[in-house]
This record gives C-alpha cells, structure tokens and sequence, in this order.
C-alpha cells in the first residue's frame, strides 16, 4: 500500500527517477495504473531483489546508486507475527541490517535512508502514560513489535557507528485505498462490500472491537516521509507520525456500517480466530516532535479516509466478483 502512494506522489511531486524494489512473485496489483510508464521507464524503474539476500540488495544499491532510500519492506502483519516469529524477524531485523550493509559497502553517495519502524513498539502502554512520545518506553506485544525495535535500533546505531544518515518513522495506524485486507478496517469495509454485493451473508467477523487507534491516511503518510526526506535533519533522528482522529475499532466499524446500503441489516460476529494472544490496545501518539520540525499536518479527515477505503473495495468487488473474506 504505501510504497504505491509513495511512487504516486513522487512521480506528480519530484522529478525524481523511481526504483522499486521487487520479488519475483510479489503481486503488482498496487502499481498496475503504472504499468505504462514501468514499460516505458518513465521515470519508474522496477528491479528484482529481496530482504532476506544480501547480494541482491548489495546489487541493486550498486547499480542504482540512490539519493534516498525509503525502506517500506516488512513483514508488516503483527497477527502473521505470532504463526511466523522467525521470518518475522528475519525480514524485518535482519532484512534492515542487510540493506543499511548494503548502502554501507556499496553506496558511492551518502543517501538519506528513511528506516521504517512502527508505532508497535510501543505495545501495551498504560493511559496515564497517553499521549505516546518519542521517549515512552517500548513495552514490545508481539514477536512483529519485537522485530520493529530491532528495524528502529538498527537505524540509530548505523547512524552513529557508520555515519549513515538515517531517520526513523514509528508511523502509527495508516489506511486508505490499497490498503491489505488483513488489517482490520480493511478487512471490515472489504467484508461490507461483499455483502452489499450479495457474495457472503450480511454480516462482519471481528475480533477485540475495543482497542483505541489513532487514525491517519495513507496519503499524508508518503507526504510525510517525502517532506521527512528533503528537510535537513539531524541523521540518526526518530518520530512519531500519525493522525489527529482517535476512537475505538468499534467506533470505527460503526462509521464504516454507516456508510452501507445494508447500514439496517448487518451483522456483527466475533470470530475467536481474530483475537491476538496480546493486543496494543491503546494507540494515541504525540507527534509534536514531527510537527515542529517539518510543518506537516494531517490533510485527510477519517471520514475522508474511510469512505476511500470503502469504495476501493466497491470497486474491486464490482470488477474481481467474489473474493475471500478475510
């Protein structure tokens, strides 16, 4: 999702050359509104390599030679987490320590490298301790949080041991269209559309409905990090990024209801299989740092930002017909 956003806005913001890291397999479905200019090499180049081989990262840092690294690659599922610990963390620590080798021994410039780490580090903090800032203490609630504080203290050390200037982003909850259907508001507006389609029964799976997020968009987000990039910063920095709206799943599947013909008719069911053994159940950051050292502010209302998510669902059950409701 984001590294979709991200080509999106840099290709109408920048004039910039885009390299996107790709697996063989990994699908395209996000970039095939750019297909055209990937076939033409428009400005937006694709080259095959993956975090968990460190010649094909020394190769591609090599070849391309980057001004700026956004590195968006994770195992970015906190529930895959807790089947998938070892890849989880293979991916997401030892893929970061791969890449920043990478730029290290292979890298003729001195690029700015933006370290994607999470709001997940934080886990289960307690509401006096609310609004989360850069200095709360981690309190890690799965193996997928445990793997971004090693993604963050990566960051910070090649930065003080190797001189790579790098900024890490502990980027609280980030939606909007393109949004993978197994974190929760997409699974709920995707399960929405298939109803109002008359593919599944009417009704939604949830798990913990009460959980607080602190919603942000998607599209702010890659601004963000855009802006994050070309402001001069001290390497080594760390923020938190998020949105201005909080509430409670709950709250938020109700606005999602709300928005659906079938707004009278719907169902909710918890699904025992959605609940996480441990759950980061408060998410509200203080993103003050940010703020005062770039000038961003949000631009997407949740409202905004929901309804997208919504009717990109709409739109994919319209054209693919039924698809699984995860």
């Amino acid at each position: 999702m984001v590294g979709s956003h991200l080509a999106d806005f840099l290709l109408e913001k920048t004039d910039w050359d885009i390299y996107g890291m790709t697996r063989w397999r990994s699908p395209l479905d996000n970039i095939a509104h750019l297909t055209d200019r990937i076939n033409n090499q428009d400005r937006i180049f694709l080259r095959y390599g993956d975090l968990l081989d460190q010649q094909s990262l020394n190769l591609l840092i090599a070849e391309v030679q980057p001004d700026y690294v956004f590195h968006l690659a994770a195992q970015s599922y906190p529930d895959a987490s807790f089947i998938y610990p070892e890849q989880t963390l293979d991916t997401n620590v030892l893929g970061t320590l791969r890449l920043l080798e990478a730029v290290r021994h292979y890298s003729q410039k001195s690029p700015i490298v933006h370290i994607c780490s999470s709001s997940e580090v934080f886990g289960r903090v307690p509401r006096e301790q609310m609004p989360i800032s850069e200095s709360t203490p981690f309190s890690p609630a799965s193996p997928y949080s445990i793997s971004k504080i090693g993604t963050d203290f990566l960051g910070r050390y090649y930065a003080d041991a190797y001189g790579i200037h790098t900024l890490t982003t502990r980027m609280f909850t980030h939606t909007g269209p393109r949004r993978g259907d197994v974190f929760v508001e997409s699974s709920f507006a995707k399960q929405i559309a298939l109803a109002e389609a008359g593919h599944i029964p009417p009704e939604v799976s949830v798990g913990n409905l009460d959980s607080t997020r602190t919603w942000a968009d998607v599209r702010d987000a890659v601004r963000a990090y855009h802006l994050m990039v070309i402001t001069h910063l001290p390497k080594g920095s760390v923020f938190n990024i998020g949105g201005n709206y909080s509430c409670t799943i709950r709250e938020m599947l109700n606005f999602l209801i709300s928005q659906s013909s079938l707004r009278d008719s719907l169902r909710i069911k918890v699904d025992s299989t959605r609940l996480r053994p441990v759950d980061a159940d408060m998410q509200i950051p203080d993103t003050s740092l940010f703020r005062s050292a770039t000038g961003w502010v949000p631009e997407y209302s949740f409202e905004q930002t929901m309804g997208d998510l919504l009717r990109y669902w709409r739109d994919r059950v319209f054209h693919q017909g039924s698809l699984w409701a995860r």
